[in-house]
């Protein structure tokens, strides 16, 4: 086994598609975690990587002669509005790996240092955001969402000032690919048809290979990435999850979660729900989010009409054509994703109605999300109802919402069901007050708190008794009202 077996296919494309950027050197790296199952998947010598040589890796010095850092170009839409020049302004591509398992991979460094796409940062990252988007990605791979996954945290032994002085870190993080909608817009935006296509071409070859089979190739690859995105928002929603900041240049076109900034779990379900500090007028609510996920890929679609046909009334129509696939492709997988949370029969007539009755019940009496089907599973494998009743402030909405819930979900087997609520509704999540605290005692050097929560989110569908204090939600001193980006 080779320490770092790069095979570096995107540094192979034109010029334009990037930068090549030197990593900062860290002071003085010290590891934090390494994530070795991950790294036993990437065929990469774990070993090393913990070693002195590796750790300076890691942190963005010491680079083996295999790699070939880069910062990618890209634009985007944040927020709605339109920013031509974006690109990697603290993260560098190492280079591409095959694991195990046959897949291509991503290796990046974030928080290495300013790049020429930086504008005005520095390129580094702060401790906070760096464990966070450790705990975070490594919690919804176990959940069951695609995502991007941390390979290793890294403190760098350098002081990173935003509001205040925050002791600087490095996150590797490793994703199927890094190509984002924002990548096509950059290219579409510049008007430079070649690169577009041979962008186009790449994502193909590397992420949908079938598309390469079809006479419409490029048609076949927007309709590969709606797919995927379809699938993707219910696995987000049907956990409570609010990603944050669901710009154009955060949307991955692979169908992985990427760029973990100002997310958060919802706790006190209502659709509405906001925790972004910079977003100030719900733009990314829980509820919003499959509108702007099509809002996103009709901007995709938009940067790929050069490609999708010579006339360009026809390619706008089938532009328009593969967009019209992507709601009830979602609607049916976030159907299907309540359903079995709520132990309903698949298809069942009065499913949506059942779910959006149960929805404003939660909402009026701001029930816990997570908690909700947590309880709720524990009632439908033969625990009294207490449990369910105490989350509600009228106990007596409670039970008449659970008769109704006995006559909905059927007269199926019982046990089948519950078994097929148990798959879906985790124990644990990463609750947001504990990310904070884990967070919080970082600073003080007490990485106790972040290895726990690490750890016991390796399993979050299994009862852990002895972590039973990781499952509670807040007390109020405890809620966290806001999360930041880290930039």
């Amino acid at each position: 086994m080779t320490a770092l077996p790069f095979d570096n296919s995107y540094a192979r494309l034109p010029g334009r598609f990037f930068s090549r950027v030197q990593p900062d050197t860290a002071p003085a790296p010290e590891l934090i975690r390494l994530n070795r199952g991950l790294a036993d998947v990437l065929r990469l010598d774990a070993d090393w990587l913990s070693s002195p040589d590796g750790i300076a890796m890691l942190a963005g010095g010491a680079l083996p002669g295999e790699a070939d850092s880069i910062a990618m170009a890209y634009a985007g839409h944040q927020f709605g509005g339109w920013v031509p020049q974006l690109g990697d302004g603290r993260a560098l591509l190492l280079g591409e790996v095959v694991g195990r398992d046959g897949l291509r991979r991503d290796v990046q460094l974030k928080g290495s240092g300013r790049t020429p796409y930086s504008r005005q940062g520095d390129g580094k990252a702060p401790l906070g955001p760096v464990l966070r988007e450790y705990i975070v990605s490594e919690a919804m791979a176990a959940l069951g969402v695609p995502t991007s996954r941390s390979l290793a945290a890294v403190l760098t032994g350098e002081t990173v000032y935003r509001e205040t002085p925050l002791p600087g870190a490095v996150l590797t993080r490793v994703a199927e690919s890094h190509i984002r909608v924002g990548t096509f817009q950059y290219f579409g935006a510049h008007g430079d048809r070649d690169g577009l296509r041979e962008l186009a071409n790449y994502a193909i070859a590397r992420h949908y290979p079938a598309a390469a089979d079809s006479d419409r190739p490029y048609r076949k690859l927007l309709d590969g990435v709606i797919s995927r995105q379809a699938r993707l928002i219910p696995k987000w929603m049907g956990l409570g999850f609010i990603h944050g900041v669901m710009n154009t240049d955060n949307m991955q076109i692979a169908g992985e979660t990427i760029d973990y900034g100002p997310c958060a779990f919802m706790e006190a379900f209502h659709p509405k729900t906001v925790f972004s500090s910079i977003d100030h007028f719900g733009r990314y609510a829980w509820v919003n989010q499959p509108r702007i996920a099509e809002w996103n890929l009709a901007r995709l679609a938009e940067a790929l009409i050069p490609l999708l046909a010579d006339d360009e009334a026809e390619a706008i129509a089938d532009a328009r054509d593969a967009l019209s696939g992507f709601a009830p492709q979602l609607s049916a997988e976030l159907a299907d994703t309540f359903e079995r949370k709520f132990g309903l029969p698949e298809g069942q007539d009065g499913n949506s109605e059942f779910i959006e009755s149960a929805f404003t019940l939660m909402a009026e009496n701001a029930v816990d999300f997570t908690l909700f089907f947590r309880e709720l599973t524990r009632f439908a494998s033969g625990t009294d109802n207490a449990g369910f009743k105490s989350l509600f402030r009228e106990a007596g909405g409670a039970d008449a919402w659970l008769e109704a819930w006995k006559k909905t979900s059927g007269t199926g087997d019982p046990s089948e069901r519950t078994k097929r609520m148990q798959r879906q509704n985790p124990v644990f999540i990463p609750r947001n007050h504990r990310v904070e605290e884990a967070i919080r005692r970082a600073m003080s050097n007490d990485f106790g708190p972040f290895h726990r929560l690490v750890d016991v989110l390796k399993s979050p569908f299994r009862e852990q008794p002895e972590h039973a204090d990781l499952e509670r939600r807040p007390r109020p001193e405890e809620r966290v009202q806001r999360t930041f980006c880290g930039t």
